[in-house]
């Protein structure tokens, strides 16, 4: 067996081509993929070469992370029909290539307790449910505040501020330094970081990625207040203790969903409760996949860049 993927080679060197996978297993699923998501986080730094090692990294590797498809053949342990639709968090199937996060590819082989079963009207926001469950994970559970300050209204911020406005809390104020990207916001408001004079926020999240603003997020907390890192973060981190011990800041690292994130996630998506289809501003079929990663790094008007696998 063999499919089409976008294969990185080396930092900057992407190319759509055919690789061998792996034959399933009874307890498998091989899904023809329809959609997936290009990450303007951990696929951006693969792309650019700035990821730091990280278990199970190499080149070449299948990026992605965020794919939806059809079961096309389900093992006899699966519990799977064909024809039904699937989210895959990415697959590790490939021969001669790394399949770290491995959702860019026409066909995907994984284990069936990976995938989750998504409405066919999903369409292309089908692929977004993964960053939906990681903005919900940031939130949900114990010991965790929903955000009062939002930083940074790309996809991941505006998740965040969704999900905070859907659960009856106080709506959030979302920072934005991009013009292009201030517009948008469902509930809540979006301003410059400048026009903001608070410093008693007591959960800020910050979805920029960049660790250069912890000092100013501190000093924009109430005492006892939280700073919450939920991007991705390739520099070690620093801050000025006294101002930090001042206000006995709380820091929290938020990492990658669970398996409740994303049934919760998926259900407040079939309710209508949670629009995610309206955050893709680009498409473009996978025959394209080298321009469309180049946009989708590069254009800040590309919120979310999906890939068209149906002629693939």
């Amino acid at each position: 067996m063999e499919s089409k993927a976008v294969i990185l080679s080396a930092p900057g060197d992407l190319t759509l081509d055919a690789v061998p996978i792996t034959p399933p297993g009874h307890d498998d699923i091989v899904v023809k993929t329809r959609h997936t998501g290009i990450s303007t986080g951990t696929e951006k730094l693969f792309w650019s070469g700035e990821m730091p090692p990280f278990p199970g990294m190499g080149y070449p590797l299948v990026p992605g992370y965020e794919a939806a498809g059809e079961v096309v053949e389900a093992g006899s342990d699966t519990g799977f029909k064909v024809g039904e639709h699937v989210f895959v968090p990415g697959a590790s199937c490939y021969q001669g290539a790394f399949g770290l996060f491995g959702a860019a590819a026409g066909t995907l082989v994984t284990k069936a307790d990976r995938v989750t079963r998504i409405d066919r009207g999903f369409g292309a926001a089908g692929a977004l449910l993964a960053l939906a469950a990681t903005a919900r994970h940031a939130m949900a559970g114990p010991n965790k505040a929903v955000p009062d300050l939002i930083v940074g209204h790309g996809v991941l911020g505006r998740l965040l501020a969704r999900l905070t406005v859907a659960a009856g809390a106080p709506p959030p104020t979302v920072w934005e330094i991009n013009s292009d990207r201030m517009a948008g916001a469902q509930g809540y408001e979006v301003i410059a970081p400048d026009a903001d004079t608070r410093r008693d926020y007591m959960s800020v999240y910050d979805a920029s990625g960049r660790g250069d603003l912890l000092n100013d997020l501190i000093g924009r907390i109430a005492k006892g207040g939280e700073v919450v890192l939920a991007g991705f973060y390739t520099a070690p981190l620093q801050f000025a203790f006294p101002p930090a011990f001042m206000k006995e800041a709380r820091l929290r690292i938020s990492a990658e969903w669970a398996a409740d994130d994303m049934t919760a996630t998926r259900a407040l998506v079939e309710a209508g409760t949670l629009e995610l289809a309206d955050l893709i501003t680009h498409q473009r079929p996978s025959t394209a996949a080298k321009d469309a990663y180049q946009t989708a790094f590069t254009d800040q008007a590309c919120l979310k860049m999906i890939l068209n696998w149906g002629a693939a």
